[in-house]
């Protein structure tokens, strides 16, 4: 159980690094789901009104940064009447394990969720011990 806390704690780092933001705009820490495999690890974040080329995934060291800013909203050659909805740029950091291989980290961005993959490294992942017969 104690290692379960532990690896959590390692991984979600939810508060926000103030950065260069090209236009004013309100920031959000999208909501996110971290499952784990036998030999990966799955962030899961709802990423809505986003497109793909707004999306920056960095992987620095050990934290893995999210950054990502939604288009607006309004359909071309309409005025706004009544706006109730902000868009804005989600960030979010996630300290990483030193067991990810780096190398084949994917991401990928399907209807608003991105999945980023972080496969566990050969030697991290479990294995079962043969026991010889004495």
């Amino acid at each position: 159980m104690a290692q379960n806390k532990t690896k959590k704690q390692a991984i979600e780092k939810a508060a926000p690094r103030a950065a260069e933001i090209e236009r004013e705009a309100r920031v959000y820490v999208p909501a996110t789901d971290v499952y784990e495999k036998e030999d990966v690890i799955l962030v899961r974040c709802d990423l809505p009104g986003v497109r793909q080329e707004k999306v920056d995934v960095r992987l620095d060291d050990d934290e893995l940064e999210i950054v990502a800013a939604q288009a607006s909203s309004a359909p071309e050659g309409c005025d706004l009447l009544v706006g109730e909805y902000e868009t804005g740029i989600f960030r979010r950091k996630f300290g990483i394990p030193q067991e990810i291989d780096r190398d084949k980290i994917r991401a990928r961005l399907h209807n608003g969720v991105l999945d980023v993959e972080l496969p566990k490294a050969e030697k991290a992942r479990p294995r079962k011990i043969e026991i010889a017969v004495s």
